[in-house]
């Protein structure tokens, strides 16, 4: 009798201690669904966000803008048709600079709308100068060709705030970089060089303060 008291009350401890056990599991499965489920859904708002801002930046004028599908980014139509080696925005045919600033007025307008609908969003602005390339100056002189084209991106920001268009003023929500990429980059239209006299525009919202506020 004692020895079958004793299994008894052996097996009823060992019972507990399993249902102790499970029950802890339990609370840690759900704790860690719980959680997998609260990332699962900010990353669908995330998305939903993102996509949202892309399509927004998908309408503008095609009249001054292209997209470029696989480097996603825009291009200015005008042909900014500078003089060699020259990065004098007045090089451009009056009628030209006015379809630019035309551009410049057409962006600002979208970046302010996207801002305003967008509060906890940060964005930033790519002015990206391009420079044709000769059979051989971007392998003689390819330094010459990122200052020619940044100088490029430059004057273009000074013609539009020389025509009321200062981006910065968009706040510290819009951040504005000026970039030359020389005779290379990813957008650069291989068939025809001339083509490659445009500036680049590029807007994205900055990834890591969309994660920061999700």
């Amino acid at each position: 009798m004692k020895k079958s008291g004793f299994f008894w009350v052996s097996f009823a401890d060992l019972m507990t201690s399993l249902f102790f056990v499970m029950l802890v599991l339990y609370v840690i499965t759900f704790v860690i669904l719980q959680t997998e489920l609260s990332k699962a859904g900010s990353s669908v708002v995330l998305v939903n966000k993102m996509e949202k801002i892309q399509k927004a930046l998908q309408s503008l004028d095609k009249k001054y803008f292209e997209f470029d599908n696989i480097n996603k980014r825009y291009k200015l139509k005008t042909d900014a048709q500078f003089k060699p080696g020259s990065n004098n925005i007045t090089d451009i045919p009056l009628s030209k600079r006015e379809e630019i600033y035309n551009a410049g007025k057409v962006l600002y307008s979208k970046i302010e709308e996207i801002i305003e609908n967008n509060p906890d969003v940060d964005y930033l602005l790519i002015i990206e100068g391009n420079t044709q390339r000769t059979e051989t100056n971007f392998i003689k002189i390819p330094n010459e060709g990122y200052k020619l084209s940044y100088k490029r991106a430059l004057g273009l920001y000074n013609y539009w705030i020389s025509r009321g268009l200062n981006f910065r003023e968009l706040g510290t929500q819009c951040e504005i970089i000026l970039a030359g990429s020389g005779y290379f980059g990813q957008s650069r239209d291989h068939k025809n060089e001339r083509k490659n006299r445009r500036f680049t525009i590029q807007i994205t919202s900055k990834v890591g303060k969309l994660l920061e506020t999700k």
